[in-house]
């Protein structure tokens, strides 16, 4: 895919101490994440690929099923409207 997904305007990932994970703040909504979301997240800033965000996942987590799970991932990010 050559789509580059970053945050939409308005949408900010944050760590959240107290809980230690990550949040989607979202004007009026927050949103919490679970598992490998927020940094498969961390690296959707507009600059890298699907494909290059897959590999490098793939290289820190290999025995993970990246390539299946995370473009289908971001592709709901992006019918919810929280990436572009």
């Amino acid at each position: 895919m050559t789509w580059r997904p970053a945050l939409s305007r308005g949408v900010v990932l944050h760590h959240d101490r107290v809980r230690d994970t990550a949040l989607l703040l979202l004007p009026e909504r927050v949103v919490v994440l679970r598992g490998s979301a927020g940094p498969v997240l961390r690296l959707c800033d507009g600059t890298r690929a699907v494909d290059a965000i897959v590999a490098e996942l793939g290289e820190r987590h290999p025995t993970a099923p990246v390539a299946a799970e995370v473009p289908g991932f971001l592709a709901a990010l992006r019918k919810e409207g929280w990436l572009v």
